[in-house]
């Protein structure tokens, strides 16, 4: 059987399929004007890739803010616990996500069996997420994906002292006239984001076990900082992308309720009623 799951966010696309319990396929692009755009687009190419068509999809599962707008999902489920199913799928042992995504950063609580029992989320302010470095990155004159590679490069980094994003780019524009090393302001940059993501874990609490998904868990150098500010090592998803992770928990969720469905068809009227998962 093949599921699917698919990610709407807010500055990327992701979708996932599998069969049984392997990913067979997945894709990530840049989001279209539209949700319902990204989606078609991102799915089709994750499709073509694995020779299929929309026709051999036995069930779909959105997630995402843009999630209720998929016409060949078959239901959808908040990303708080996509990420979560799908980090404890990447790796049993995951019990804490820290989810930084384009416009908020969630800290994620999970069972071990992925389930989310407690979560503490950020998004009245985009310091602390995607569009925080994205505009950074801007105003350094550098491309998202080379911000972390040029902090490798600093000598003695700087302290932002602003929390706002705006203020903060005013802040690092001034260091740029005062002739401040490019490389030294990103390292800066990296470790202002990891200090505002540690406060929201330490709101929700650590459990041992902590995975980082999202795009920016692909940034070594705020990884490497998060790592120093709380003082823990974080846990590996293996051969997963962590940008996937939220499409690839839709997926499983697609699986689980397709089995269920066909449960429900098997079960004679009268029979055991089915025990209801609840998603947030």
């Amino acid at each position: 059987m093949i599921y699917v799951g698919c990610d709407v966010g807010s500055l990327s696309g992701e979708a996932v399929i599998i069969e049984d319990d392997s990913i067979i396929k997945y894709e990530i692009i840049r989001v279209r004007p539209r949700p319902e755009q990204t989606a078609f687009e991102v799915t089709k190419k994750a499709l073509a890739e694995a020779k299929m068509s929309f026709d051999d999809i036995d069930y779909c599962v959105s997630t995402g803010y843009g999630r209720e707008k998929i016409p060949f999902s078959k239901g959808s489920i908040s990303e708080i616990s996509c990420h979560g199913r799908g980090a404890q799928w990447a790796n049993p042992s995951v019990r804490t996500i820290i989810d930084i995504g384009g416009q908020d950063a969630k800290v994620i609580k999970v069972d071990k069996l992925g389930y989310m029992v407690d979560f503490v989320m950020n998004d009245k302010c985009a310091a602390g997420t995607g569009r925080f470095l994205e505009g950074m990155a801007k105003v350094l004159g550098v491309d998202l994906e080379d911000l972390a590679a040029l902090s490798s490069e600093a000598a003695s980094p700087v302290a932002l002292t602003k929390t706002c994003t705006v203020l903060a780019q005013f802040e690092v524009l001034y260091m740029l006239n005062d002739g401040i090393d490019r490389s030294n302001i990103a390292a800066g940059i990296n470790r202002a984001m990891a200090e505002r993501i540690s406060k929201l874990v330490r709101r929700v609490g650590i459990k041992e076990g902590v995975a980082i998904t999202g795009g920016v868990a692909k940034n070594f150098a705020v990884v490497q900082s998060l790592s120093e500010v709380l003082g823990l090592q974080f846990v590996s998803l293996g051969e997963v992308d962590p940008q996937i992770v939220g499409a690839l928990g839709a997926a499983l969720f697609a699986k689980e309720r397709w089995q269920k469905a066909r449960q429900r068809e098997a079960t004679p009227t009268g029979g055991n009623k089915e025990t209801k998962s609840v998603y947030v």
